[in-house]
């Protein structure tokens, strides 16, 4: 799909949809809880429609409803954003899972499955086909399980149970190895503990201990160790998702930049690290004023920045496109966690951009770009990955001429609405 941008003033409010990553996690723990969860505010994005059919696959009980009326179980297409989900009772023989292309699905439902007596294979499609899996040939052995990979990559087989150890593990590739890891070790009969070193991301390792609370799951945290006892059963419970900071930022940015943008449904006590960005637009120079349940986002002052994303890599495309917008030279740090993501983000970002006249320079493990305030118009490539496609939407609305994005359609990996609302405004 070919999306052309014109240059124009946009206006309007726009309702963040839900976060793909605290939906992902709900959406498992409830397959594990004894019971029926309801869960509501899932969204319609490529990885929840994954994962939801995995736990399907697992055996978990689905059944979507619209109003008061409950839709047929099992359906994949999501008609509402209310789901119930009652648990794996047994795990059938020759499971087969795709995680579509979720980074944080294969990692989270790999180390889950892992804690069963049964063989799993599980796969995914796209860009995660040649991700480095290694972490879970190296770790889950010391747990007890049985592992095989195609050399580090998918598909990757395993088959537990999980038996409870202490252990040192290295979390500096990313933090959902560690999630998956306190999602599964629970319900092992033995307690473990973790000792992360290079620990990334530590909010989302957060997230996931609170997600984990609300369905009965206790691990204690001090610093980067982590203790979690065994023999514990998730229970069932009711659980509200919340919006997504990380498909706000584009919004946010728009607003930035001197769209008349207000932005809806984010909650401030999110645990969501790409809530960051907000500090990221106060060094930039806005000022932000906040609503009953709106942000509001004045750019009138903006200056070029340094900003650290290393716990929040997923903000580089929309921080790249506000410091376009900054005249000089924006630092962001933390280029490393951009190279297994749907595309090696930080090459995307130089190559399109670079296109419509942006200098970025990457040196060691910054991102430099160099801001004018403006940018031509030019034929651009998503590089299959929704985040690029999003930043570049963005970008063509102050570009001087047409902008046309080439395989737009990869934003329905998280935001499948994002085109819509773009044109609605």
């Amino acid at each position: 799909m070919k999306q052309v941008i014109r240059p124009r003033l946009i206006s309007g409010t726009v309702v963040i949809p839900a976060s793909k990553s605290d939906a992902q996690r709900a959406i498992l723990c409830a397959a594990l809880s004894d019971g029926t969860s309801h869960v509501t505010g899932i969204g319609t994005s490529d990885d929840e429609q994954a994962m939801l059919e995995a736990v399907h696959q697992m055996g978990a009980v689905i059944r979507y409803r619209r109003g008061n009326e409950d839709l047929p179980p099992h359906e994949l297409e999501i008609h509402s954003h209310s789901v119930s989900i009652t648990g794996i009772k047994s795990l059938a023989e020759n499971v087969q899972l795709s995680a579509g292309e979720s980074g944080l699905g294969l990692r989270l439902l790999t180390c889950v499955a892992a804690s069963f007596e049964q063989k799993v294979l599980l796969n995914g499609r796209g860009s995660l086909l040649s991700r480095p899996m290694d972490f879970f040939d190296e770790v889950l052995p010391q747990f007890g399980a049985i592992v095989s990979t195609m050399d580090g990559k998918l598909p990757i087989e395993v088959q537990g149970p999980l038996h409870g150890k202490e252990l040192e593990v290295d979390g500096s590739l990313s933090s959902q190895f560690i999630s998956g890891l306190l999602m599964a070790l629970p319900t092992s009969r033995e307690s473990s503990t973790l000792t992360v070193k290079n620990m990334k991301s530590g909010p989302y390792i957060q997230m996931t201990i609170n997600t984990l609370k609300r369905f009965g799951i206790v691990v204690e945290q001090e610093n980067n160790l982590f203790c979690i006892p065994g023999n514990q059963q998730y229970q069932c419970t009711d659980y509200s998702v919340e919006s997504d900071w990380s498909s706000a930022s584009y919004w946010l940015v728009a607003a930035a930049i001197g769209h008349s943008i207000e932005i809806s449904g984010l909650s401030m006590r999110s645990l969501q690290a790409d809530k960051a960005l907000l500090q990221g637009l106060m060094s930039a120079g806005c000022k932000l004023s906040f609503g009953e349940n709106t942000i509001h986002v004045d750019g009138s002052g903006l200056r070029a920045f340094e900003f650290d994303a290393t716990d929040c890599p997923d903000l580089f495309p929309a921080l790249a496109v506000l410091a376009a917008k900054c005249e000089g030279v924006t630092r962001i740090k933390g280029v490393h966690r951009l190279r297994h993501k749907e595309s090696d983000r930080g090459m995307a970002l130089q190559s399109e951009l670079g296109k419509m006249g942006l200098k970025i320079d990457l040196e060691a493990d910054w991102m430099l770009i160099h801001g004018t305030g403006k940018l031509n118009g030019a034929e651009v490539d998503s590089h299959h990955d929704h985040r690029i496609a999003m930043c570049l939407g963005i970008a063509g609305t102050f570009a001087t001429g047409e902008t046309i994005i080439t395989n737009a359609d990869s934003v329905s990996k998280s935001y499948p609405d994002f085109w819509k609302q773009f044109d609605s405004l």
